[in-house]
């Protein structure tokens, strides 16, 4: 398929995600509350598993470039890839987020992750490690589910929309429930709020990475190729039936024909 098809599937799947996804923040907001931070997990959760089916054959649907840089690391992509991979992402979201805030206008911050305050104090390392782990059940359960599991196609975007929407909906008050650059750049171009940016770039990332290392290890199988055995022994008994029927029948030939 043509490159270029493959990286405007990342931006459009990307940019469903943020505008769904953040756009319930932002309606949210704006509705005082009418969609619930429940409803909100869940959302991420749906529209998650939703891309994953559109897209998935397409480019991976990826749409997340920590996502993308462990696949990359556990050697189920191409590294040269990662760069437009991410660069495509990265713009699907912005754009999904300036299309929000051009239409309602800048409403729950536009639904930018950043961590929580308690008693005038940022969690911001506590959430840096919270991203860390949230980011790392995410890869772990990509690799199991997408990668070493042979109904990937049927099961791998409801798993993975599942667990999405477990980990939005018990760490999103407190981290906002990044585990996506991607998904936290968007909002934070749009709001112009870059507070404790990096930990939604650090956490996901390392917890990406992290993941890989894990599912080598405890994967027993992690990949069944569909190749024949080709120290099997093989029947050779019809080949060997079939030649020896032609080459009497060229023996017969001229004999026939004289």
């Amino acid at each position: 398929m043509n490159y270029k098809k493959i990286l405007l599937a990342e931006f459009i799947g990307t940019f469903i995600l943020v505008f769904a996804a953040t756009g319930a923040i932002v309606f949210d907001s704006i509705s005082n509350g009418a969609i619930t931070h429940m409803g909100i997990s869940l959302i991420f959760g749906v529209v998650v598993m939703v891309v994953f089916y559109a897209i998935g054959d397409i480019s991976g649907a990826h749409i997340n470039p920590a996502v993308t840089i462990g696949l990359a690391i556990c050697g189920e992509f191409p590294f040269r890839r990662i760069v437009p991979y991410i660069i495509s992402q990265c713009l699907g979201a912005s754009a999904a987020s300036f299309t929000l805030l051009v239409l309602f206008g800048n409403h729950g911050q536009m639904g930018a992750t950043i961590p929580i305050e308690i008693d005038g104090q940022r969690l911001t390392y506590e959430c840096l490690i919270l991203e860390s782990i949230l980011t790392f059940i995410l890869m772990f359960v990509i690799l199991n589910v997408a990668v070493n599991s042979p109904n990937k196609k049927t099961v791998a975007g409801l798993i993975i929309g599942g667990i999405i929407a477990v980990e939005a909906g018990f760490a999103g008050p407190i981290s906002g429930a990044s585990m996506n650059p991607a998904r936290s750049l968007g909002p934070a171009i749009a709001s112009g709020n870059f507070t404790d940016f990096w930990v939604y770039i650090v956490g996901t990332i390392s917890g990406a990475a992290l993941a890989v290392p894990v599912w080598k290890y405890i994967s027993p199988n992690k990949r069944q190729s569909g190749r024949p055995n080709r120290n099997r022994q093989r029947n050779r008994a019809p080949q060997k039936q079939q030649r020896q029927k032609y080459q009497q029948w060229k023996k017969r030939a001229p004999n026939q024909q004289s």
